[in-house]
């Protein structure tokens, strides 16, 4: 979780990358994902090279027609694409290629066992690998949490590939104001003994999870090993002058400003960590402008909370870009 961020916290910021060196990954075995509620989509991989050789597998949904404009779904911290599961058999069914990846430390992707091997940068070039080497093109996000500090980097980074954007509880933070919410969660996550990821995401929805879809979401993690990349995203949010990444997310803003492409906004009405965060992107960014912005129902993850509504608003820019590029 976690965004539009800080001063007055004694969080140091992080420190550079390491030395190159090969990683050790750690992967979750496939029996942790048989039979979750609603989930039985045929994974995808796609094996990436990180800058210092270590091969890396990243997993994906890949659903609906494969010659339709590509709808790609951005998970934040700390879930994963099971978190979009009912909006993917939604949008396909109506005939969209919907793509939902989980970032590498995530899902079923490969995870990293040191904390160090986890940065903003890395995160941001392995997604790019990913997306260039599907060569996706007319591209309708939908990013939230740290799905749009990653996502929002690509769009700055390659804008030609996207036709619309959807920024939902996110942000793109450069040192700024941070919340007492996110201030609470961060000192958490570094602090507990056992980070209880499904607790979590029920914690920050409207609705209550049952017990098998807050399983689902610890199905990744067989122990705390495994979450060295859940525990070591929220230290990364750039919410100091002095974190890494914010130059790259300045130079990201300024092309982001003039993205003249439909950018909507649609935050949810009960996240106390990204509330008013809207109102940045609706003002900055060119084609955010004019635009009819959302507000749903629900908290940080409304994604478990108003997948109808994403999935019609998904729709209906995906098919209006369409018609427009016919």
């Amino acid at each position: 979780m976690g965004l539009l961020m800080a001063p007055n916290v004694p969080i140091r910021p992080v420190a550079v990358e390491p030395e190159s060196h090969f990683m050790k990954i750690l992967r979750t075995p496939d029996g942790r994902f048989a039979s979750l509620p609603d989930f039985d989509f045929t994974p995808h991989y796609h094996r990436i090279q990180d800058a210092d050789g270590t091969e890396l597998r990243l997993h994906f949904l890949d659903e609906g027609p494969r010659d339709a404009s590509p709808v790609l779904l951005l998970h934040g911290e700390p879930s994963w694409c099971y978190l979009y599961r009912h909006i993917v058999r939604d949008l396909s069914a109506r005939g969209h290629r919907v793509l939902a990846p989980d970032l590498i430390g995530f899902g079923r992707s490969d995870k990293p066992a040191s904390r160090t091997d986890y940065s903003y940068e890395r995160h941001v070039a392995w997604m790019t690998a990913w997306l260039l080497a599907l060569d996706l093109r007319g591209i309708t996000l939908f990013c939230q949490d740290w799905g749009g500090l990653i996502g929002l980097r690509l769009v700055a980074a390659m804008p030609g590939r996207f036709a619309n954007v959807v920024a939902a509880n996110t942000g793109l933070p450069v040192g700024g104001a941070m919340p007492p919410a996110f201030a609470m969660w961060l000192q958490f996550s570094q602090n507990v003994p056992e980070l209880p990821i499904g607790r979590l995401i029920n914690g920050g929805t409207a609705r209550d999870l049952s017990e098998a879809e807050i399983a689902a979401y610890d199905a990744p993690f067989p122990d705390e090993s495994f979450k060295e990349g859940a525990r070591q995203f929220p230290t990364l949010v750039p919410i100091t002058p002095g974190h890494a990444s914010v130059a790259e997310n300045k130079v990201a803003w300024g092309a982001l400003d003039n993205f003249d492409k439909p950018f909507t906004t649609a935050f949810s009405d009960s996240d106390p960590i990204t509330a008013g965060g809207d109102a940045i992107f609706q003002s900055r960014v060119q084609g955010a402008r004019g635009r009819t912005h959302r507000t749903l129902h629900g908290g940080h993850f409304l994604q478990e909370d108003s997948p109808r509504e994403i999935a019609d608003l998904l729709h209906e820019l995906a098919v209006s870009s369409t018609a427009a590029a016919g």
